[in-house]
């Protein structure tokens, strides 16, 4: 004679139990839909922001150094970082125009605490810097919305087409 543990008596008890009452179709049915929900889960949307900006959040130096993606006042910006290409983040290199249009976004400094309505320009008239690409876009909205969109080239209305890099601009605090 066998012994059963207790734990295959109980998984035992339950798999005849579920057998008895369901079909095998049913059954791949069920298993079907879990596994496809369980795949499509990281597909949900997640308040990112809340958890980014947790209190007692360690930051890094990055959020203050203007040659980094992580600096504060680029969080709408995509593109070359102008000033890891010979200008500054409010300033184009030498040899580049800055663009007349531009798109805007809404930064928070960690270091103050409050927001502010930041101006991105591309700078224009040499071809692409290649040192340093920055692609953020927190509060991205659709295309439809092109005063807000970082995806579009803006050197058009200037000298030249030719985008080279990307510079930030305060305007104001955000109110």
């Amino acid at each position: 004679m066998t012994h059963k543990n207790w734990i295959d008596e109980i998984i035992e008890t339950s798999a005849r139990h579920i057998a008895s009452r369901t079909s095998r179709r049913s059954f791949l049915a069920k298993l079907g839909a879990t596994l496809v929900g369980t795949a499509a889960l990281p597909l949900l949307p997640i308040a990112r922001l809340a958890r980014a900006e947790a209190p007692g959040a360690k930051l890094g130096d990055e959020w203050n150094d203007e040659k980094n993606c992580a600096y504060w006042a680029y969080c709408a910006t995509a593109g070359w970082l102008c000033s890891a290409c010979g200008g500054t983040s409010s300033q184009c290199p030498p040899g580049t125009e800055m663009s007349p249009i531009a798109w805007v976004g809404t930064c928070k400094n960690p270091g103050d605490g409050k927001s502010y309505v930041v101006s991105y320009h591309d700078c224009c008239g040499m071809s692409q810097c290649g040192n340093s690409i920055c692609e953020r876009s927190e509060g991205a909205t659709a295309r439809y919305r092109l005063q807000k969109s970082n995806s579009v080239t803006w050197c058009f209305g200037g000298v030249s087409n030719t985008y080279h890099c990307t510079i930030s601009r305060l305007l104001s605090v955000a109110e």
